[in-house]
């Protein structure tokens, strides 16, 4: 259980919200992971709040004209290196343990395609 996970954010004028996203990832206990967030043209300071994230792990796109969420994860899944895909909005959160429990029971059931539930 260590396949690498990409994980597809699109963004849009987040600024106020992708910082808690992108800790909600770093904060993961399964770290064999590629964060691809793509900027659908933010008129917000969503650049500079995502420079502010050093990780390696992170990938910063933009679009080059505003094209809507579709086109934006579409662009990260051609980028994705990952045997997992996993999807995470930009003002979404994950809870630490999320990518191993999943990944795990997916490994262990056989399965190739997974949801999980959300809280408001």
């Amino acid at each position: 259980m260590n396949e690498l996970v990409s994980i597809i954010t699109p963004s849009y004028n987040t600024a106020r919200f992708i910082p808690e996203t992108i800790n909600s990832v770093l904060a993961q206990t399964y770290t064999n992971w590629e964060m691809i967030i793509v900027d659908d043209c933010s008129k917000d300071d969503t650049d500079a709040v995502v420079s502010r994230f050093s990780d390696p792990r992170i990938r910063y796109l933009k679009n080059e004209k505003n094209s809507g969420a579709a086109v934006s994860r579409n662009r990260a899944l051609r980028e994705a290196k990952g045997k997992w895909i996993a999807f995470l909005d930009s003002d979404d959160l994950w809870e630490p343990a999320k990518l191993e429990k999943q990944i795990r029971f997916m490994e262990e059931n056989g399965y190739h395609f997974s949801y999980t539930k959300y809280v408001e």
